[in-house]
């Protein structure tokens, strides 16, 4: 394949890794309506599926989304039935968020769609690019992850996303 053919040769990283980002979810999103679920919904449940019983506070960290955006998607699970949330004895302010079995079984549909995704879009890449590709994100998350921390230690917050949709 010619990339520059995309017109996008020259872009910078951040741009292409975000439409690269958009695209793995798009492509996800149209296999995962099939079943009714929305790209926003496969998040909490790929959470789910390893770790049970968090509080809505800590999914949206663990997702990296607002507690409003986990609120909505979780009522959503939860009218679906893919979920279940109660108090854990001892606590009776905070909810848990635990998998119906309805959300359990769902695992063997959608996780083989996520991996056809992965599959499609490494299709023309070897096993050494891949691996090299891996490799380089890891380390522009662990930098950025970094930079962050030191930001944060200097006093900076991040500020809210809401209305920025700017391309870096």
């Amino acid at each position: 394949m010619d990339n520059g053919d995309t017109g996008l040769i020259d872009e910078r990283l951040a741009r292409l890794v975000r439409l690269a980002a958009r695209a793995f979810n798009r492509t996800l999103q149209i296999r995962l309506s099939g079943h009714g679920i929305s790209f926003g919904q496969w998040i909490f449940l790929r959470i789910l599926w390893t770790k049970e019983g968090q509080s809505q506070r800590e999914l949206s960290r663990m997702a990296g989304v607002t507690e409003p955006t986990t609120h909505t998607a979780l009522q959503k699970l939860e009218t679906l039935g893919l979920i279940t949330r109660r108090n854990l004895p001892g606590n009776q302010r905070r909810q848990h968020v635990f998998l119906s079995e309805k959300g359990r079984d769902l695992r063997d549909q959608l996780e083989p769609l996520a991996v056809e995704v992965n599959d499609v879009a490494v299709g023309g890449l070897d096993r050494t690019a891949q691996d090299a590709l891996r490799d380089a994100l890891l380390t522009i998350i662990d930098n950025l992850k970094r930079d962050e921390e030191e930001a944060a230690t200097r006093g900076a917050r991040m500020p809210p996303t809401r209305n920025s949709s700017v391309d870096i």
